[in-house]
């Protein structure tokens, strides 16, 4: 069956399933980037709790760095890695909603191929040969 020859409700089905699978690669993505803006932030935050209380430290604000507070920095920095769990929580939870969804889509879409759904076009009654049997 090409393209040209695919009837509507499964062409329809086949368009929810790419767009559910582009969302999931999007959640995975935005994952992905949450981990990795985690572990610096963390490594930032190691580092500067090695540095003694009396130093000097600074912050990157764009292209400029500002001279901070230590405890300031500590408190800003814990409160982004609260944030960035927070947000991948919300990311684990789509993730999983959406592995659900394809997985039903999928199945869906498989049993409409076999003619199990209501979705898909009655089929036609089967012709006999010998009506005068």
């Amino acid at each position: 069956m090409s393209a040209g020859q695919m009837p509507p409700w499964l062409q329809e089905q086949l368009m929810k399933l790419q767009h559910s699978q582009q969302s999931l690669q999007s959640v995975m993505t935005q994952k992905q980037h949450l981990e990795i803006e985690k572990a610096e932030t963390e490594k930032a935050l190691e580092e500067l709790r090695k540095v003694a209380d009396g130093d000097t430290v600074f912050k990157q604000a764009g292209t400029v760095l500002i001279k901070s507070k230590k405890q300031e920095l500590i408190d800003e920095l814990e409160e982004r890695i609260e944030m960035v769990k927070t947000r991948s929580t919300v990311l684990e939870k789509q993730e999983t909603r959406l592995k659900e969804t394809l997985k039903e889509q999928e199945t869906k879409i498989t049993e409409m191929m076999k003619g199990g759904s209501s979705n898909a076009p009655p089929k036609s009654p089967p012709v006999e040969d010998n009506p005068r049997k």
